[in-house]
């Protein structure tokens, strides 16, 4: 049955470098909009950033003449820098993340040596989401689930027929996401997973990554039913104790990502750079031996 509320629209931006879509959702040309776990261009070889993608989603949102209200962040990404606070400031929208994010910034605060000209009680963001909160995106309502399990301060974010479901679920051919990040719990993942299918079965399921084989493109959304029939980590025959087991062994053989480090010094500033040090020069930390030690 198709769920009795409006359905927003919804344009994806894929960022093949990271495998990340950005979601700009709306409620028609000329309206009010929200952008979901945009992208900052990121060189590793080089520490260069762009806001080249950026720019693409905030040429969409001009072309339609939207007004962006919110920049909602489902996590603090450890796979890629957030542009989180350059459309805030270019687009004069509020940004907002799940109040778990104030333990995230606990953690790295401590791995990455930041003291005390670091704060961390989620000052970097407008607002901070706790389960079960609503606000609206134009003539669009916007409820907020605590889905935890990848990271304690994961959130979905629904909107309509329509859930923003960060990494908690992929693809149904991938499977879910890893839960051996600090604040990770496979136990919750599975909760988390059950709550975002019991969902109404109408309900597009918005993805934040996607890894696809050769053999199609990449898949912005999928549905309760696919992930229901065909992911091995949400199927209905799986039990809590299986999905554990699995998430877990899987957890075990996954290298550190790629851009972690750059990416959570950027991301638990709310999708900025650190400060300029004394020669007008940005720095990140690299923290050594710390991440993936055996």
């Amino acid at each position: 049955m198709t769920p009795a509320y409006p359905a927003p629209r919804v344009e994806s931006f894929f960022h093949k470098d990271t495998n990340t879509f950005t979601h700009v959702v709306f409620d028609g040309d000329g309206g009010t909009a929200a952008i979901i776990d945009p992208v900052l261009d990121y060189d590793a070889a080089s520490a260069c950033t762009s806001t080249a993608s950026a720019d693409a989603v905030v040429a969409f949102v001009r072309e339609r003449k939207l007004r962006v209200a919110w920049i909602l962040e489902t996590h603090a990404h450890a796979d890629h820098l957030s542009a989180g606070g350059y459309l805030r400031d270019a687009l004069d929208a509020r940004l907002a993340i799940g109040r778990g994010i104030t333990g995230v910034q606990a953690h790295f605060k401590k791995v990455f040596g930041l003291g005390d000209g670091f704060v961390a009680d989620g000052r970097q963001f407008d607002r901070l989401f706790d389960d079960g909160d609503t606000f609206d995106i134009g003539t669009l309502q916007c409820r907020v689930l605590s889905t935890p399990g990848h990271t304690a301060d994961s959130l979905t974010y629904v909107i309509g027929d329509a859930a923003f479901i960060g990494d908690t679920l992929f693809a149904p051919e991938t499977g879910s996401a890893r839960t051996d990040f600090p604040g990770g719990d496979a136990t919750q993942l599975y909760a988390s997973i059950q709550r975002i299918l019991a969902l109404p079965a109408g309900t597009r399921l918005f993805l934040c990554h996607d890894y696809p084989p050769n053999t199609r493109t990449p898949m912005a959304s999928t549905t309760i039913d696919a992930q229901r029939e065909s992911n091995p980590h949400a199927r209905d025959a799986i039990a809590a104790a299986e999905y554990v087991a699995l998430r877990r062994a899987r957890d075990a053989t996954l290298p550190v990502p790629r851009l972690i480090l750059p990416a959570l010094q950027v991301n638990i500033r709310g999708g900025r750079l650190p400060e300029p040090d004394a020669d007008g020069m940005r720095y990140l930390r690299l923290p050594l031996n710390r991440m993936g030690a055996k």
